[in-house]
């Protein structure tokens, strides 16, 4: 995959902590991609730029867009008006269910 323009190695718009993150910051406009094996989550704060700019991934590479972020790698995505939370509520339900705890009562007290 070649990259785009302004998401080249070296330039220091990476992540120093995180090699999968690319930023672009260009006047006021921001993009981020998060990049984990075959899987994009693109954001940002101008709508318009992004749906160009996924057009321009498209072009590039065969992509499917799913819409608005709702799960990644196991973990939900919420909105409120406040901002995004992270939860692995489901997760944790399916583990529960997995192991055949889902009718099981609660423990008043903590175990040792």
């Amino acid at each position: 995959m070649k990259l785009p323009p302004g998401f080249k190695y070296g330039i220091p718009n990476r992540s120093r902590s995180d090699y999968s993150l690319c930023t672009l910051i260009k006047d006021d406009v921001r993009i981020n991609v998060l990049v984990y094996v075959d899987d994009l989550i693109v954001s940002g704060n101008n709508s318009v730029v992004l749906v160009q700019f996924n057009g321009y991934l498209s072009s590039c590479f065969h992509m499917k867009d799913l819409g608005v972020l709702k799960y990644f790698l196991g973990v939900e995505v919420a909105r409120s008006p406040e901002g995004m939370y992270l939860c692995q509520h489901k997760y944790a339900l399916d583990n529960i269910s997995e192991t055949g705890l889902l009718g099981a009562k609660r423990v008043p007290f903590p175990m040792e």
